[in-house]
């Protein structure tokens, strides 16, 4: 039986943060510290992962048939470290990419913040399948804390992103190169969950001092449940 495309949605999410993490995470790592224990200088190897990611961009590009202004930003910066890598036969300005990279990532949702609705809602969307959807869209219509709500998330997520991003800058520019690239995974982890984190307590206690009670996507106003605000 061939399923609906609402179900296949959140799969389809789901294969593409996972095509996400190896590309620009996993491959390169695993490629740098293989190199490395072959003997290759740090230059190369740190060029070597760089490849991968600008890969994964190109093709995405390429697949879709579109390309949009974050795309564009992240492929600019990487090319223009990149040649300046060359320029000056520095590793530490490879290391640095990723730090462009979640500073345009970051600098995009703070832009989001200026349309319609918000870099979480987009997200939301589209990882989830067609009949929750329209639950989201009912709640966005319906409730003006969850509106509120998504945009403050939003605004955490482009503050962690830019945050993440100074630090990655710094531990680039002093911490021994072959140290780096093992740190900057472990600092994805760190924002990922803290982004996480904030956004389950913090979004669930606000939405319950607006009077909602939050299942997911399913909001009850507190007063329906018979419970206190």
């Amino acid at each position: 039986m061939t399923e609906s495309p609402g179900r296949q949605r959140p799969a389809r999410a789901g294969s593409g943060l996972s095509r996400v993490l190896l590309v620009h995470v996993i491959v390169p790592l695993a490629l740098f510290y293989g190199l490395r224990g072959l003997g290759v200088n740090q230059f190369l190897a740190l060029l070597a992962g760089a490849v991968i990611p600008v890969a994964g961009v190109i093709r995405g590009i390429v697949c879709e048939h579109r390309i949009g202004g974050l795309q564009l930003f992240m492929l600019g910066t990487m090319g223009l470290t990149v040649a300046m890598s060359f320029v000056t036969g520095s590793p530490r300005l490879l290391l640095i990419r990723n730090g462009w990279g979640m500073a345009a990532i970051g600098v995009w949702m703070l832009c989001t913040l200026l349309s319609p609705r918000p870099f979480l809602y987009e997200a939301t969307r589209i990882a989830v399948d067609e009949g929750k959807q329209r639950t989201l869209e009912a709640n966005w219509d319906r409730y003006p804390a969850f509106r509120r709500m998504l945009w403050i998330c939003s605004a955490f997520w482009a503050a962690a992103c830019l945050i993440d991003s100074t630090v990655r800058i710094v531990l680039a520019m002093t911490l021994p190169v072959d140290l780096v690239p093992a740190l900057d995974d472990v600092l994805l982890g760190a924002t990922v969950l803290a982004i996480l984190a904030f956004q389950r307590f913090f979004g669930r206690a606000y939405l319950r001092r607006n009077g909602l009670r939050s299942r997911g996507l399913t909001l009850t106003p507190l007063a329906a449940t018979g419970q206190p605000a």
